[in-house]
């Protein structure tokens, strides 16, 4: 038992810093929630995004221009997301996120990582 809780502790030390959230995140969390369940905001839910086809929310209303590079096959992942979250409306002319971008890249690394995490 001893034994157990000691390598749970060094699994819970070696955990990586964006296991938690990120102080960037905050501003996500205005317009989107996070955990599995949770209803879509004015943004989708972004639970399990990276790895899922764009535009997959159920019940949410992308538009026009979202769902026509959706069409083209985007998928995110730290490639796609990365560019998406400098400048919305520069990789999605016409996209309703009305968010000018995270500008810095090790705060988009970030929060690409708690993303990647968040399943």
């Amino acid at each position: 038992m001893l034994l157990r809780s000691l390598a749970v502790a060094a699994l819970v030390a070696a955990t990586p810093a964006f296991a938690a959230d990120p102080p960037q995140l905050a501003q996500c969390k205005v317009c989107h929630n996070f955990a599995k369940g949770q209803p879509n905001k004015i943004g989708p839910n972004l639970n399990g995004v990276v790895g899922r086809k764009a535009g997959a929310v159920a019940g949410f209303n992308y538009s026009a221009a979202f769902k026509a590079k959706a069409a083209g096959g985007l998928v995110w992942n730290a490639a796609t997301l990365d560019p998406w979250l400098t400048a919305p409306a520069k990789y999605i002319p016409g996209t309703k996120m009305a968010y000018a971008g995270l500008k810095d890249p090790a705060q988009r690394k970030a929060v690409i990582a708690y993303l990647t995490a968040n399943k």
